[in-house]
């Protein structure tokens, strides 16, 4: 597989579960076609290892800075005006993660609204895409970006898990859809949606560490199993695994250019 050039949208690689052999992680990554690394941002905390990799992989490991909707409470006005100072400074890909989340606690619903709206606000006066987390609020989530009315805002939908209409309505938004491990779930749902979706539409993720693809699942995830997730999106959509390396890589680096 890696006589393929891969993009990898979306893992956390700062994460505390690569302290102990991030570098050699990343080496295998690159071994295996990965060409570059996006990077979403959670939080305050999370900023200064994410660019410390990107200090040191500048080319191959590119960082989104946003304010993850579990991470949004009731000082989150704070935390946003501190993240947005790094915007000034650095150099991002993407306003990201961001959205909204109703799995775990919806203490904080009306604060993830804000949050969400005051970072599209970004996106638009930095000239940047978003990297949507929709866990559990892909229709709250799609009211607000209507509601933000700007037809220039672009992105991705993360960990993309709807159904075909939902899929139909992001497309119709302009955002790329975030295919990950869970397409190789037994139960994961893909076999119901690919089909209907055309490969112009999907980019591929990890989310590393999390949600790793069979046969890893339930233990770490990294950016080198992302083949395997390439050939199952061939295997559903019938088509030969070069040419979903080839479209979701031409689909990432399209969106990537309109900075």
């Amino acid at each position: 597989m890696n006589q393929f050039n891969i993009i990898e949208t979306h893992a956390h690689i700062y994460d505390e579960a690569f302290a102990e052999d991030r570098d050699s992680m990343l080496q295998n990554a690159f071994n295996a076609g990965i060409q570059e690394i996006w990077m979403p941002n959670c939080n305050l905390e999370s900023i200064g290892g994410m660019l410390a990799i990107a200090e040191q992989y500048p080319t191959q490991c590119l960082p989104m800075v946003g304010l993850h909707p579990c991470y949004v409470k009731e000082d989150f006005e704070k935390e946003l005006a501190a993240i947005e100072s790094y915007l000034a400074k650095e150099k991002f890909i993407a306003i990201g993660e961001i959205g909204m989340d109703l799995y775990w606690d919806k203490t904080f619903v009306a604060q993830q609204e804000e949050a969400f709206l005051i970072q599209c606000q970004w996106a638009k006066k930095y000239q940047l895409w978003i990297d949507i987390h929709s866990r559990n609020a892909f229709h709250e989530t799609v009211a607000l970006i209507e509601k933000n009315a700007d037809p220039y805002l672009k992105g991705i939908f993360h960990c993309f898990s709807g159904t075909v209409e939902d899929a139909q309505k992001a497309i119709e938004l302009g955002f790329l859809l975030g295919i990950g491990g869970v397409a190789t779930f037994k139960n994961g749902g893909y076999e119901k949606l690919l089909p209907h979706i055309s490969l112009e539409h999907i980019v591929l993720e990890t989310d590393a560490p999390y949600l790793a693809p069979v046969p890893y699942r339930g233990k770490r995830n990294e950016p080198a199993y992302l083949p395997l997730i390439a050939q199952k999106v061939a295997d559903i959509m019938a088509c030969d695994v070069a040419q979903v390396v080839a479209q979701t890589t031409q689909n990432a680096l399209k969106l990537n250019s309109k900075q």
